[in-house]
């Protein structure tokens, strides 16, 4: 992967939009102290994911933003874009044939709002453009990358230092950025399994509990379907038997009807005959 063309705007020192173009070969930036030199290395690395405050001679993130001056106001949003040469190589899935050989990636960030990446007008992450420049054997903490004063301490870098230089040469910084990344998943996978064996286990005990308390409701159904039919049964039998005392009743009634209608009709009888017994003794 070979840098072309590196764009800023709002960065820094660089207010207005400023297009850096590097041409084959050697390139060289010249100029004296505080004409923004350093802070063209700056934005390289900003651009290629570098989120330390402090590695951008900054207090927080958001001092990449042209801060203003006496004459020109404060900027809202700084941008940096970094155009490459990629060979035609496939870069971690992020370009593919229709981009032919050339990747951009932007970074920009808003005042409140944090920084966003785009590589070749698609959204990413800060991973994503990591993992880009690891596969280059560059990236925003490149050993490649000397800053003003780190000269001395490449020279007197320890073991461990000058092996990730030598990996970083060989080309292989990607991969060791892939195998972080695939053992932070495979942490997370082990934590979320052991997540999952103790909601499996909650999740066991509440179904034992359920199975009680079905057992329960089923045992309470059968109950109460056996108290609705005896209390039927009991309804029923006392129906009948007041059905039954009803009919006495009513034979008992009619019996006793038909003796007063007996007994009115002897009375009858016997109011006849002493009239027609009086009307003879008067006749006499």
């Amino acid at each position: 992967m070979q840098i072309k063309r590196l764009r800023l705007t709002g960065f820094k020192s660089f207010v207005e939009p400023t297009e850096l173009r590097i041409e084959p070969g050697l390139t060289g930036v010249v100029g004296p102290n505080g004409c923004g030199k350093s802070n063209l290395l700056e934005a390289i690395r900003w651009v290629m994911g570098e989120s330390s405050p402090k590695s951008m001679r900054g207090g927080g993130m958001e001092d990449v933003i042209f801060a203003g001056t006496a004459s020109r106001p404060p900027r809202d949003f700084a941008e940096v874009a970094i155009h490459c040469d990629t060979g035609g190589a496939v870069v971690a899935g992020l370009s593919d044939a229709a981009d032919g050989h050339e990747l951009e990636v932007i970074r920009r960030i808003e005042r409140g709002a944090g920084s966003a990446y785009r590589a070749n007008g698609r959204d990413v992450r800060a991973k994503d453009v990591a993992l880009i420049f690891a596969d280059a054997a560059t990236g925003a903490h490149s050993p490649a990358l000397v800053s003003q004063g780190k000269i001395a301490n490449v020279i007197a870098a320890k073991p461990t230092d000058r092996r990730a230089m030598l990996e970083e040469a060989a080309g292989i910084a990607g991969l060791h950025v892939r195998r972080k990344d695939a053992e932070q998943k495979l942490r997370a996978t082990e934590t979320n399994l052991t997540r999952l064996s103790e909601i499996v286990a909650d999740m066991e005990v509440r179904a034992n509990a359920l199975r009680r308390q079905a057992r329960a409701a089923e045992k309470y159904q059968r109950l109460s379907e056996e108290i609705r039919v005896a209390e039927a049964r009991l309804i029923y039998a006392r129906w009948r038997d007041a059905a039954a005392a009803a009919d006495q009743a009513r034979r008992d009634a009619d019996a006793a009807e038909a003796a007063v209608k007996a007994a009115q009709d002897e009375l009858e009888t016997v109011s006849n005959a002493q009239t027609k017994v009086a009307a003879r003794v008067a006749d006499a």
